[in-house]
């Protein structure tokens, strides 16, 4: 069975979409003016972003987006830093992985 859909509640919609959009090529697909926005992977799993005005995750929240390989991975650590984004380094854990807080609240790990 596939996981369908992951709604997460963020303090900025718009950003939130645009920095997925840019880096991880999600695609908006519906939209409720700034308050909500519907985003579609490369198979078509759904992310809804939904406008909150107090967010809160608990400190080990997540939500990951795995690359092709370790270099793919310091090229977007290099990229998000270069961007103005706080990044960590990279470092070999469960697999080849880093962090970054995303615009909205959340966090992101991207790995391989």
């Amino acid at each position: 069975m596939k996981i369908n859909h992951l709604n997460l509640t963020v303090t900025d919609v718009r950003a939130a979409q645009r920095f997925l959009e840019t880096y991880f090529g999600l695609v908006p697909v519906g939209a409720r003016g700034d308050n909500f926005v519907v985003l579609f992977d490369d198979d078509r799993f759904v992310l809804t972003l939904m406008k909150g005005k107090e967010v809160s995750y608990p400190k080990t929240f997540h939500v990951g987006f795995p690359q092709k390989n370790e270099e793919a991975v310091n090229e977007m650590n290099r990229r998000l830093k270069e961007d103005g984004y706080e990044v960590t380094e990279p470092v070999h854990a469960h697999g080849y992985t880093f962090y970054v807080k995303a615009p909205g609240g959340y966090t992101i790990e991207v790995c391989y």
